[in-house]
């Protein structure tokens, strides 16, 4: 592979604001809970007739379950979110208080498109360390089945007449032709990749891998005749644990005719939600609160838009060496598999061993509901890290128009 075709640089953070890898300390900001729902196959699964609120109350709920705090102790709940109209801003409140946290407790939402459950967990931790928060909740939220098929995004024609500006408008699918071409990322490493995707994420169902992270959700919804029914909705249901690259390799490309991305070697549409609890470790202790490991520093850059998958190959060298650590110090990283073609470029030119890669499957075949995904990957990770008794884990997403996100975690 050809080195990264451009450099980035970022300002370097200052000592004072350095969380140590490896140094406990009581100003070190905590992950104390990390829940997610299953995700649901879009317009299809179990969660089709579900609308984001209900998805994000359930995973607001089980965390304040699942952990036993005073939800008032709460005061500041942030939620990505890519579809929804208005930003999800009123649904995001309304979820919260159905939730239980009270009238004080408050909400925001944000999108910074794929990555925006992460940025939601970023935002929280960086309010945690300036002191205007103590405790804080970063979660995602997606339903892809009501919000984004009935979205509609007006563009400017006058601003895209700057070719660079254009690229923004370039559907996702072709910046992944735009990746396999310019890097040689030939269709047989994107099937193989992405078998390998199912058959790690069948393996981890099977072996019941996910259940410490997946919150179980009672929904109605209709059945083909359109009566109401309860279910309850505990397992990703876009995993095909028959996958195998020949099969993936007849399916026919889905964005070119000469091109080289499917439908089975890109992300799933799916519904699901996050939510990731974080406070100081002096508050947790003293709140006797259990700590699954803490925020290290992250790092979101800008690449160029026609190649935008291309964004974690650059985010994640920033974020890394802000930990002060080196790219083979990282344990595992959590890839988000918006296309197989983005996914091996970056494995590639940072030559990532591949089993630290994904080690339960990622979005090809878990799903990939937008706004919520950054903050399932944290989710994914810590019981992975305690599985394999690992300490260092990476979190990762290219997005839109052009970027990347990275995140460094510790594990206790």
């Amino acid at each position: 592979m050809s080195p990264l075709p451009y450099p980035i640089s970022l300002p370097t953070l200052a000592d004072s604001q350095v969380t140590r890898v490896g140094v406990k300390s009581p100003e070190d900001v905590v992950v104390v809970s990390a829940l997610r729902t299953a995700l649901g196959k879009g317009r299809k699964g179990g969660f089709k007739d579900v609308l984001a609120d209900e998805l994000l109350m359930h995973v607001l709920k089980a965390t304040i379950t699942k952990t036993g705090i005073d939800p008032s102790l709460v005061q500041d709940i942030n939620v990505g979110n890519v579809s929804a109209n208005g930003g999800l801003a009123t649904p995001a409140r309304m979820a919260s208080l159905a939730a239980g946290f009270p009238e004080s407790t408050s909400v925001s939402t944000l999108n910074r498109q794929c990555s925006s459950g992460l940025q939601a967990c970023v935002q929280v931790a960086c309010a945690i360390q300036a002191g205007l928060i103590d405790i804080g909740i970063g979660a995602g939220v997606e339903s892809m089945s009501a919000d984004y098929f009935n979205r509609v995004v007006p563009l400017s024609e006058k601003l895209a007449v700057n070719p660079i500006v254009a690229d923004c408008k370039i559907p996702m699918g072709i910046t992944s032709e735009n990746v396999a071409a310019d890097y040689g990322i030939t269709r047989q490493e994107q099937d193989a990749f992405s078998a390998l995707s199912h058959q790690k994420a069948a393996a981890a169902q099977k072996a019941g891998y996910f259940k410490q992270e997946i919150v179980p959700c009672q929904v109605t919804t209709l059945d083909k005749d359109g009566n109401e029914k309860t279910i309850i909705v505990e397992q990703d249901e876009g995993i095909r644990a028959s996958s195998t690259a020949e099969g993936l390799g007849k399916l026919k490309p889905a964005f070119s005719p000469t091109g080289t991305t499917t439908a089975g070697n890109a992300s799933q549409i799916s519904d699901g939600a996050a939510a990731v609890l974080l406070m100081k470790r002096k508050t947790a202790l003293k709140l006797n609160l259990p700590i699954l490991g803490k925020y290290v520093t992250s790092a979101a850059v800008g690449v160029p838009p026609r190649v935008m998958g291309v964004g974690p190959a650059y985010a994640i060298p920033v974020a890394v060496e802000r930990a002060g650590l080196k790219i083979a110090d990282v344990d595992i990283y959590e890839i988000n598999e918006a296309f197989a073609s983005q996914a091996l470029y970056t494995v590639k030119v940072l030559n990532i061993p591949m089993e630290k890669v994904n080690p339960k499957g990622g979005a090809i075949a878990i799903g990939h509901p937008l706004g919520c995904t950054g903050a399932r990957q944290v989710a994914t990770l810590f019981p992975e890290l305690q599985r394999q008794d690992k300490r260092i884990g990476v979190t990762t997403m290219c997005i839109g128009s052009g970027m990347g996100m990275a995140a460094v975690w510790e594990r206790e």
